[in-house]
């Protein structure tokens, strides 16, 4: 839970838990009650976690076909020539997918690839 003092509040003196509710005071204010956030827990079945996923780029106007191709070789890791037959294909066809697996590392490659500015989506196959 996240909680912001009062404008002209100090800060947060203490934070108590008792029945269910939180009493939360500050200098400057006198105690609030607020009922305990609930915490709900996301379920995902075995099935959903082992899916392939697929990074896939798609095609923009903005960046130039050779800082395309240097983005895929320092995020993937690929040689000069596989870099470049990806960055064609994004070219040509409006997009390419660029690798295939667990759901977490392309969750990193589409984080990497979006601190480059290229436009990235993540598809779960299936």
């Amino acid at each position: 839970m996240s909680w912001q003092p009062r404008r002209g509040s100090a800060e947060v003196a203490q934070s108590e838990r008792s029945e269910g509710a939180i009493s939360i005071s500050n200098q400057n204010a006198n105690p609030a009650t607020v009922e305990a956030p609930v915490i709900e827990q996301e379920t995902r079945s075995e099935e959903d976690l082992d899916l392939p996923w697929q990074v896939i780029v798609h095609n923009d106007p903005v960046n130039l076909m050779s800082y395309v191709t240097m983005v895929f070789q320092r995020v993937f890791g690929y040689p000069r020539e596989k870099a470049e037959r990806h960055m064609l294909e994004v070219h040509h066809k409006g997009r390419s997918i660029l690798w295939s697996g667990m759901r977490e590392r392309a969750e990193l490659y589409v984080q990497q690839l979006h601190g480059y500015l290229l436009l990235a989506t993540l598809e779960k196959i299936g």
